[in-house]
């Protein structure tokens, strides 16, 4: 009997954690996401809210084959063994009322404690609960949606050029978000806000979404992880069988099978990895 051996372009985790997809608008990565998809596995894969766009969907629907596609994808790794957990977000909120709930083999959740392979405990929610814009001002956050869309909205043109030019992709939204003081002050204040929500749950760590920016870091002893999206970044945390955890940023298509191999994450690359060991406090 031949044995056919395991996908050498496919990574394999304990845990993937995605957030932020945004399925309903123009500027989701449906592509990227689906190719991501294609060459990583994981025992469980967390997604951290925001993966349905229902704002924008009332607003005027919009759901290509793609956004299809990736559905399916998920849908079909939940019936190969793949544990699927669905914490909704605010975009996706309709889904609150159905905590404990299962859809095709997707379990629906406010929030979960998830103990690392390292023993570690993290919350995991999708953080929109600590925006006091989207709590307490919707109408205001509504607003400011829209303007966000018009910054997603010169990505497009700059993607356009960029891939002309054989270059990867890049956001600019994302980098004009980080030049402005007030959005910096924001994410800075979020990070405390949703770490001390962790410590209040006397949880080693917290991982989250909703603010779009990806990162592994230590705050006040409480190790916060922001899985990041898929509309400006394209961003991931996967989390090894020792508990290590690693943000992967899917900047290209892997057209080829070179393309999943490891890279500095200070050089251009298709796919570059920040990696954060169990022992780094």
């Amino acid at each position: 009997m031949t044995v056919t051996p395991a996908d050498p372009d496919v990574r394999h985790f304990r845990t993937l954690f995605i957030s932020d997809v945004h399925l309903g608008s123009k500027a989701a990565k449906a592509d990227f996401l689906l190719d991501f998809l294609r060459h990583h596995e994981a025992e469980t894969i967390v997604l951290v809210g925001d993966i349905v766009d229902g704002w924008r969907l009332k607003r005027n629907w919009y759901w290509p084959q793609a956004f299809n596609d990736v559905t399916q994808k998920i849908l079909r790794k939940a019936r190969k063994g793949t544990r699927i957990v669905y914490i909704p977000g605010n975009h996706d909120e309709f889904l609150r009322d159905f905590p404990g709930t299962h859809f095709g083999g997707v379990e629906v959740a406010e929030r979960m404690i998830h103990e690392g392979a390292d023993g570690r405990r993290y919350l995991v929610l999708h953080g929109d609960e600590f925006d006091v814009v989207v709590r307490h001002a919707r109408m205001v956050a509504y607003l400011g949606d829209w303007a966000y869309d018009a910054a997603i909205a010169i990505n497009v043109v700059f993607a356009a050029i960029r891939r002309r030019l054989g270059l990867p992709y890049w956001s600019f939204s994302s980098w004009a978000k980080q030049q402005v003081k007030s959005a910096v002050n924001f994410i800075g204040e979020f990070q405390k806000v949703v770490v001390e929500e962790a410590r209040r749950n006397n949880a080693d760590g917290v991982i989250c979404g909703h603010i779009h920016h990806a990162v592994i870091t230590e705050i006040d002893g409480i190790r916060y992880i922001n899985s990041g999206d898929w509309v400006e970044s394209c961003t991931a945390i996967a989390e090894h069988h020792d508990g290590e955890m690693e943000l992967i940023t899917w900047q290209t298509m892997a057209s080829r099978p070179a393309a999943v191999l490891a890279v500095s994450h200070q050089m251009p690359a298709i796919e570059t990895r920040e990696r954060v060991g169990a022992e780094a406090a």
